[in-house]
């Protein structure tokens, strides 16, 4: 069984820096892409997709607003990925969960999923 699991989430104010990591756990499998989206608090919020790394790092893909502050990185040797997150702003607050997917392109589909964690941002 395929486990991720997320850790790093936490409480910041804003303008301050997070860093989230997520790490394949379990039966070994081929992970090709692995992704981070969030799903607000607001009621009727979907999940949406933030940022994503293929295999090699060869195509990295962000959501436009956290381009310029949000870095995705991985290490394939520790089947981890991270999310380093700086000029956080309110509306970055949501739960992130870690997706991973069998497919070398950040369009998905992603097969697996965490738990998610908490990130909040005060004014």
């Amino acid at each position: 069984q395929v486990q991720l699991v997320e850790s790093g989430g936490g409480s910041v104010q804003a303008g301050g820096s997070l860093r989230l990591a997520c790490a394949v756990v379990g039966r070994p499998v081929t992970v090709y892409t692995m992704a981070w989206f969030r799903q607000a608090p607001d009621p009727g919020q979907e999940r949406e997709f933030v940022a994503a790394i293929t295999w090699l790092g060869g195509s990295i893909d962000y959501i436009d607003s956290v381009k310029g502050r949000f870095t995705i990185s991985r290490d394939n040797a520790k089947s981890s990925t991270y999310l380093h997150m700086n000029s956080l702003k309110p509306e970055d607050t949501a739960v992130y969960y870690c997706a991973a997917g069998r497919h070398d392109t950040t369009r998905g589909p992603y097969e697996y999923w965490g738990q998610g964690t908490q990130v909040t941002v005060s004014s």
